[in-house]
């Protein structure tokens, strides 16, 4: 959530963020509405509990027709405050409740607009000529079957469209991403972790999950726990209700764990293989930085990214994802994305965002500077989203015979090896 301070410093700045999203500029202006009735009955309700106090002190003390007028004064006021009280209750209720709404102040730099607003920041790496060496590209799935890798047919007897094994080699080529992925995040100083898939309500909303991407988070009605769309959740409610001294800051994080996605909304887009699917595995890295210190964070962990998708010889660009599509808590976010020769366009492989304080006010992670204890700021950034790795991977390093060059830097991974090679049918 944001600062109300701020809020009502710079309502202006919150409107203009909220219309570049393209969300509710009206639930600003609800939300001051509210939070002037909560700081007023609050006033009111101090003010009638301390006449209730002097008074009470003048009861003992009087007698007769004098008494009585202060115990019916008395009565009243006992009145008055229960109902101030239940109004300053109702009025702090919607408050937060509009709060939770709202989402994060966007970066004055952010490019504003919807999905194909984006600016291109970077390209790297060289797309490869298909037609000039002579052969047509397969896609992912077509050499995943020829390599014995990946098995969507049997995925989906098992557990319906969207599902997947990863099989032989393919299997191999998972476990080689994630270790050379820790690898690297270890290398860069973070601390490796196995995290939860299933938390709690409150690790859920407090990360902004529960709002305009409700709609694709699974839910355990019975338990009342939500499997989580990214280890950035669990990472995010590690510190939860918890002050930090500044000296430890930052803290890095490299998450590995499964992740599950409805995918509510992408009927009929991605259906062929393993590029948009329920559940996959990945890691991802996250940030505690002082607020002062996000922007910054944010540059290492794009370079963290790009030093990732480099290793990997990946053609790929960096683009400044616009305002509309950028999530609740992100302030400014930049995305990564791959070249996938069949489809003939770059698609998503990394994203990194900055949330600045959003995180830490919703769970109540805060640092400790000095005298001072203030909210401090969250970052989260993917490393390695394994099957759409596993797309780019197959298909931009693929050979005319079905065969895949394996990139120097998962070799040590994967037994030495340097090609994976077609299997006998």
């Amino acid at each position: 959530m944001i600062d109300l301070r701020l809020l009502r410093e710079d309502p202006d700045r919150a409107r203009a963020s909220q219309r570049a999203r393209g969300e509710d500029v009206a639930l600003v202006d609800s939300l001051l509405s509210a939070d002037e009735r909560r700081r007023s009955s609050g006033v009111r309700f101090d003010e009638l509990r301390a006449e209730q106090k002097a008074l009470g002190k003048l009861v003992p003390k009087a007698a007769g027709e004098e008494k009585a007028e202060l115990l019916k004064r008395a009565s009243q006021l006992a009145a008055d405050v229960k109902a101030a009280d239940a109004e300053r209750d109702a009025a702090d209720a919607e408050t937060q409740e509009l709060l939770l709404r709202l989402g994060n102040l966007v970066h004055p730099d952010v490019p504003v607009g919807g999905e194909e607003d984006f600016v291109t920041l970077e390209t790297h790496g060289t797309i490869r000529d298909f037609g000039a060496e002579g052969f047509a590209p397969k896609d992912h799935l077509e050499l995943g079957q020829l390599l014995g890798a990946i098995d969507v047919e049997r995925g989906a007897k098992v557990s319906g469209s969207r599902f997947y094994f990863l099989t032989g080699v393919g299997a191999l080529l998972e476990l080689a991403l994630v270790n050379a992925a820790m690898a690297q995040a270890t290398a860069a100083g973070f601390t490796p972790m196995l995290t939860p898939a299933l938390v709690r309500p409150q690790s859920m909303a407090g990360t902004g999950f529960l709002g305009q991407a409700a709609q694709d988070v699974y839910h355990l009605d019975k338990d009342d726990l939500y499997l989580v769309g990214t280890s950035e959740v669990a990472l995010a409610a590690y510190h939860m209700d918890e002050i930090i001294d500044a000296d430890r800051l930052p803290l890095r994080y490299a998450g590995f764990s499964p992740c599950f996605r409805r995918e509510a909304g992408s009927h009929g887009k991605d259906t062929r293989g393993i590029f948009r699917v329920h559940q996959f595995d990945k890691v991802e890295m996250f940030s505690y930085v002082s607020p002062e210190d996000s922007q910054a964070e944010h540059q290492r962990l794009l370079d963290w990214e790009k030093q990732w998708l480099t290793s990997l010889e990946l053609p790929f660009r960096v683009i400044d994802v616009a305002t509309g599509d950028l999530g609740s808590s992100a302030a400014r976010k930049f995305d990564c994305e791959a070249w996938i020769p069949t489809q003939g366009k770059y698609r998503e492989l990394t994203s990194t965002s900055d949330c600045t304080e959003f995180q830490s006010r919703r769970l109540q992670i805060r640092m400790r500077d000095g005298k001072q204890v203030r909210p401090l700021a969250t970052l989260n950034g993917t490393l390695c989203a394994v099957p759409r790795t596993i797309v780019a991977l197959l298909e931009n390093h693929q050979r005319a015979d079905g065969s895949v060059h394996v990139p120097e830097a998962l070799r040590p991974y994967l037994g030495g090896r340097e090609v994976l090679e077609p299997v006998a049918p």
